[in-house]
């Protein structure tokens, strides 16, 4: 059976996403072929500058290349559905950054090419593979919180609070016409319907841009990044944040905030989701706590550590208890099982990364999000 560095892979993206991928890729003992950037002087700049070997001048270039089996994406939003066609086109498996697409109809057709390819296709939700998720996912499984009522949390993050701020995401054209909610909010979403197991039936969101116009540099930014130089005053379309209830199939409430303008949080996913029996909740900036309430009895704080932990959630661990696995490590994680499954000719039974099928119903999720706004209604995603 072949092992994990007899598998090449290539990243198309070279910003802070990309990177993290590439550094989790390594860390696996995946070969990595080559990058794809935006020109071929960038494609050879940041292959020199992270020590790979190849950088490609254009997606033929890679696709040409039979040393690449897995190819992640990671290219800004509105180039991942040609790059995926293109992928599955040349017979190659594909790890695809979310949100999948620009828009449903998009993200149906993947899923369409995906089932027909019979390649492994996963999309970059890799919060589930936070250890304590894994663990959150088992619990409810196996019916330790009882039926779920109530989901409720944020993700917020001040990296674009000033009018200086900039980044591609701001521009509907490239990121999609939802930014908090399509950047960030989609991870809550899934997140939440992976611990729970419930799907958003209907939805009533309220979007807010405080900052209506900002000062665009003139030359190129990096991801959390700050500009400097001239600038260009530009206008602005997407949203800073959002709030949204949520119906779920089945009867139980949702309520959730998104923000890239709350100035001193980082990057704060919060969930807690209320049971018959108990409840539970996690919080990204603490990562190795899961807490766990009660009602006749004291709450609990578990911490990762495996000898107490359910078998999802020791999967999903790596580091022994008391060393902290972050935001890097879920990648690992993540990349771990999405691999492994490479190796092993198709999706394992019991897998529990996020398939083109879990991408496209963020999409539908997205889009009646902006409907909703816009007609200050519920919409059912069936309307979608």
């Amino acid at each position: 059976m072949r092992g994990l560095n007899e598998i090449g892979a290539a990243v198309i993206g070279t910003g802070f996403i990309g990177t993290v991928h590439l550094q989790a890729l390594r860390r696996l003992g995946v070969r990595v072929e080559g990058l794809l950037g935006s020109s071929p002087t960038r494609s050879a700049k940041r292959a020199g500058d992270l020590g790979v070997a190849k950088g490609y001048a254009d997606l033929d270039a890679l696709l040409s290349d039979d040393a690449v089996d897995v190819v992640h994406v990671t290219s800004p939003n509105h180039a991942h559905y040609l790059h995926v066609k293109a992928i599955l086109a040349a017979g190659k498996h594909v790890v695809c950054e979310k949100p999948l697409a620009m828009t449903s109809a998009e993200s149906a057709e993947m899923v369409e090419l995906a089932a027909a390819s019979g390649k492994i296709c996963a999309v970059c939700y890799n919060i589930r593979f936070y250890p304590l998720n894994q663990q959150a996912h088992g619990m409810v499984r196996n019916g330790e919180l009882g039926d779920i009522r109530f989901v409720s949390g944020r993700y917020h993050q001040d990296w674009l609070a000033k009018p200086t701020d900039w980044n591609w995401r701001l521009v509907s054209e490239e990121g999609g016409e939802l930014r908090s909610v399509g950047d960030i909010g989609t991870h809550w979403v899934d997140l939440t319907g992976f611990v729970t197991g419930l799907r958003p039936k209907a939805v009533m969101a309220d979007l807010a841009t405080f900052i209506p116009e900002r000062q665009k540099p003139l030359g190129p930014v990096e991801t959390f990044a700050a500009g400097s130089g001239e600038t260009e005053a530009v206008k602005i379309d997407t949203d800073d944040a959002a709030m949204i209830l949520i119906r779920y199939e089945g009867g139980a409430r949702g309520i959730m905030s998104t923000s890239q303008i709350n100035i001193g949080r980082k990057n704060s996913l919060q969930w807690d989701a209320a049971g018959a029996k108990a409840s539970a909740a996690w919080d990204s900036e603490t990562p190795d706590h899961l807490f766990i309430g009660h009602r006749d009895m004291p709450n609990q704080t578990l911490m990762r550590d495996f000898t107490l932990m359910n078998d999802l959630g020791t999967q999903a661990a790596t580091l022994p208890p008391g060393h902290v696995e972050g935001f890097a490590d879920s990648f690992f994680n993540f990349f771990r099982a999405v691999y492994g499954d490479v190796l092993a000719g198709g999706r394992s039974e019991g897998a529990t990364w996020a398939t083109f099928v879990d991408g496209h119903d963020e999409m539908l999720f997205c889009e009646a999000v902006s409907r909703s706004a816009r007609e200050n209604r519920w919409v059912q995603l069936g309307e979608i």
